[in-house]
């Protein structure tokens, strides 16, 4: 294991010290989303996949709508690919895209089963 010297705000620095022994992992965690931002489309999947995962109730999930940012961005692909095809960082983008597409199906079916449910049990 490698010794890492960072200067860094006293406000910080106080923050982290109740955290000391995560900070590994809280830099990994870090450098996921770093990474994952510089993705082109990360910031509207970022939002939904947040949502979901402050364990939100059914009928928040059942609400869940793209941003209109993010549904520009999913209409302009599908446009692209319809006329010209798609670059392969934007078919790239569009996978990442269906599948954040299927999450969120998947977790709004779970969520309408677990409405009905509740229904039933009144």
């Amino acid at each position: 294991m490698q010794t890492i010297t960072l200067d860094i705000p006293d406000e910080l620095a106080v923050r982290l010290r109740s955290v000391e022994k995560r900070l590994p992992n809280i830099l990994e965690l870090g450098l996921r989303q770093f990474h994952a931002q510089s993705q082109a489309g990360f910031d509207g999947a970022a939002e939904v996949l947040e949502l979901l995962a402050s364990l939100p109730s059914p009928e928040a999930i059942l609400a869940i709508r793209p941003s209109d940012a993010f549904q520009e961005r999913i209409d302009a692909l599908l446009e692209k690919s319809r006329e010209a095809g798609l670059t392969s960082e934007e078919d790239a983008e569009w996978e990442q895209y269906m599948y954040l597409e299927h999450l969120v199906r998947m977790a709004k079916g779970k969520a309408l089963a677990q409405i009905r449910r509740s229904q039933h049990s009144l």
